[in-house]
């Protein structure tokens, strides 16, 4: 398949060419990238929603609702749910696209699951660039869901325009999450499971946390109670996402967005091809090799010896 047919498949939302350019970017394969570049000024117009939570709060029950409330009003939807990843084939386990059968039928949706791949943040460093791929294909709307393990899942901030952190009555230590880093980045917070006792308390804690918030705040993140297997609470959700997106752009935070992105994703990119340039050009080399295995007598430090392969890379390309 050349990248020609690939971006022209997209462009022509066909799903097999996009399911394909998704596999191409898991794989790094290079005519994923570009394909990307020739897809790039198509994108930009998509609502990206970013869901995170700790694992048991819900979070495909609550994507597979608000799916299904977009479709009422006429939404295309593509959904992302990164999922930890099998240690032995780099695949996806958990396999969300099971809990959302009810959309299997709609070719207006768009499922993929994608495994983290050991990757630090918990979102693979393929997802943005699946998300500009199903953004390219014109889907109005795109859910990444994240793993939900704590800390690491505010890496969805740099994905999403509007992240939704959920939380359920009595999950836990409070402080502790409030210390994980991953009550700061809500734009909404959903306590889901509504019909459970304890559902007064948790929303208090979570009023509590951001009256001691000592950030200024324009928009203060509402708390909303949903019952994902109900759907009650579904369209007041929906409408506050909607509000959120209304006030991005009105406030030019949309932008500011779009900017902090734009300038992380370059650096990401350039750390990765410089990082694969060297990669390639140390491969199966013997000074390399000894170097590793000096290394680990402690005949030498690791820091010195990546200092002077860095520089030796960069004088080799000024030349």
């Amino acid at each position: 398949m050349s990248v020609a047919d690939l971006v022209e498949g997209v462009l022509s939302h066909n799903r097999r060419y996009l399911a394909r350019l998704i596999s191409m970017i898991e794989d790094e394969d290079g005519r994923a990238l570009e394909a990307l570049s020739l897809l790039y000024k198509h994108t930009g117009k998509a609502h990206i929603i970013g869901v995170t939570g700790p694992p048991g709060s819900g979070k495909s029950s609550l994507v597979t609702k608000l799916t299904a409330e977009f479709r009422k009003r006429s939404k295309t939807i593509g959904i992302i749910c990164v999922d930890p990843s099998s240690p032995f084939t780099g695949g996806a386990l958990l396999g969300d696209r099971i809990r959302m059968q009810e959309h299997s039928l709609d070719d207006e949706v768009y499922v993929r699951s994608m495994g983290t791949r050991g990757h630090l943040g918990g979102l693979s460093r393929a997802t943005s660039d699946a998300v500009r791929a199903i953004d390219a294909f014109g889907k109005d709307v795109i859910f990444v869901e994240t793993v939900g393990t704590g800390q690491s899942e505010v890496e969805v901030i740099d994905i999403a325009h509007t992240v939704i952190v959920t939380d359920v009555p009595g999950s836990g230590d409070d402080i502790q999450a409030i210390k994980a880093g991953i009550m700061e980045i809500a734009d909404i917070f959903v306590v889901n499971k509504s019909d459970l006792p304890g559902i007064e308390k948790k929303v208090a804690e979570i009023n509590a946390m951001l009256d001691i918030d000592s950030r200024e705040r324009v928009w203060r993140p509402p708390v909303l109670l949903t019952n994902s297997r109900s759907g009650e609470g579904i369209p007041e959700l929906l409408d506050t996402i909607l509000a959120h997106y209304e006030y991005l752009k009105e406030s030019g935070d949309l932008q500011k967005k779009g900017l902090q992105r734009s300038r992380e994703e370059l650096q990401d990119l350039m750390k990765y091809k410089l990082t694969q340039e060297l990669s390639l050009k140390l491969r199966d080399k013997p000074e390399y090799e000894e170097a590793i295995r000096q290394i680990a007598k402690r005949e030498i430090d690791p820091y010195t010896v990546a200092e002077q392969l860095i520089a030796e890379f960069l004088f080799s390309m000024s030349r």
